[in-house]
């Protein structure tokens, strides 16, 4: 009855049965606000304060809205899928069923690219969801191509890339977090080679994209041709110098947000690249001005989801902190599983599982459970690499199939624009069986053989 449990539990419960994932999220933490005693006043200031941590994501989210619907009205995204459905079009009888299985798997592979390259080479993270994967839905209906699929494919190269290459997010997530909390808990983990440790538990996630690209989701799903949600902005047939202006605009937007997170700045480089990009659209003229407050407002209503989710994120993850019930639910699984490593290292997989469920990012779990784990592992004699990747799997668990994380939600923003994806039953519930379950089976046998 660990008050973590109960609300992570009630989270999710509410969240399977249609409640709001943002209501979810609220009576979730109330729940195990007075599960830990803290009673409701205590409750509520503990959600209340991290609600703030939460605010300056949600405006970033928003502006990104914005400028991805601004490039919408510059033409750009109709360019791109105009050339694909040509593509599709000019083989449309003979080879069709070929050319539209080549063209699937690569559909595919560009989006798999670009979301391994988005924590990586160019560190944005979602911010190219809402301009990539909005466009390509009239695509992805001519391919009737699952868009469970899609979600399963952005969420591995989100999550998968930050937990096993020490670059972009990846340094952060291994380095700066990982092995820095780890050595703060007392294990010198100097001449570990983070990539070879990783490698395991990576392997997890492979197979889980594996089994979603061939098994799970390979039959065609028809969806209808539908507007996009959030606004009727009518995408022109592009000029020349408005593509030229669109890329502009989108090269600059991502060069501040590379220039801000590498000069080491605490500003956030989304934000501030998200505004320079909106401007160079008005001062352009790509956006009429007379047209400018549609445009804007629609993209924000478009990431409006996103946003409310962050923000009551940040309030949940404030109550577990304040709650002190994770080291105590830790202490039990010790007391439990004694000197039986395997049960051991299952349970406190299971555990991490528990906790980034709720809080909604392994950034933020590490951290917490980094500081219990690394004694246990000690007592328990797990080697220097074991606790390592244990710690790392047990982090990164729950980020794919997590209602609150930024994975999933970024996953739905762009699939749901249209209105025909679910954000439970399309994105979390997929993620979570094709990546939580293959993670943990991978995670476990990294404590064991390392």
């Amino acid at each position: 009855m660990n008050a973590v449990v109960i609300s992570v539990a009630v989270m999710l419960l509410l969240a399977l049965l249609r409640v709001h994932v943002v209501i979810a999220l609220f009576i979730g933490a109330l729940a195990g606000g007075l599960m830990a005693g803290m009673g409701l006043e205590g409750t509520m200031l503990a959600f209340e304060s991290g609600l703030g941590d939460g605010a300056k994501i949600a405006l970033s989210y928003a502006l990104l809205g914005a400028f991805a619907m601004a490039v919408a009205a510059s033409g750009l995204p109709k360019a791109l899928a105009d050339a694909l459905i040509r593509k599709l079009d000019a083989n449309a009888d003979g080879a069709s069923e070929k050319v539209i299985t080549i063209t699937t798997y690569l559909v595919i592979g560009g989006i798999l690219a670009m979301s391994i390259m988005s924590q990586n080479l160019i560190p944005v993270h979602i911010a190219f969801i809402p301009l990539l994967i909005p466009p390509l839905l009239t695509v992805f209906n001519r391919l009737n191509l699952d868009r469970r699929l899609v979600a399963c494919v952005l969420t591995f190269g989100l999550v998968t890339t930050y937990m096993l290459l020490p670059v972009g997010f990846g340094k952060i997530f291994l380095e700066d977090i990982l092995l820095s909390n780890i050595e703060r808990a007392g294990l010198d983990t100097s001449g570990i080679n983070i990539v070879q440790v990783m490698a395991i538990p990576a392997l997890g996630m492979v197979a889980g994209l594996l089994i979603a690209v061939f098994i799970s989701y390979r039959k065609p799903r028809q969806y209808e041709e539908r507007p996009l949600a959030g606004g009727t902005i009518v995408q022109p047939t592009p000029t020349r110098y408005n593509l030229i202006m669109s890329i502009v605009a989108i090269v600059v937007t991502f060069a501040i947000q590379l220039i801000v997170q590498f000069s080491g700045s605490e500003a956030d480089g989304l934000l501030l690249g998200s505004l320079v990009g909106l401007g160079i659209f008005l001062l352009s003229g790509v956006v009429e001005w007379n047209k400018a407050d549609d445009v804007f407002t629609s993209g924000m209503r478009m990431m409006a989801l996103i946003g409310f989710v962050m923000i009551s994120a940040q309030g949940f993850a404030a109550v577990i902190n304040e709650s002190n019930q994770i080291e105590p639910l830790v202490a039990v699984v010790q007391e439990f599983f004694g000197g039986n490593k395997a049960m051991a290292a299952l349970a406190m997989l299971v555990v991490g599982l528990i906790v980034t469920m709720g809080i909604g990012s392994s950034f933020s779990t590490l951290p917490i459970i980094a500081a219990i784990y690394v004694p246990l592992c000690i007592s328990l004699d797990f080697s220097m690499a074991a606790t390592v990747a244990l710690v790392g799997a047990a982090g990164a668990l729950g980020d794919a199939g997590s209602p609150a994380s930024d994975s999933t939600l970024g996953s739905t923003a762009g699939l749901a624009a249209d209105g025909q994806h679910d954000h439970m039953r399309d994105t979390v519930i997929p993620t979570f069986i094709h990546y939580n379950i293959p993670l943990t089976a991978s995670g476990w046998v990294a404590a064991m053989v390392l």
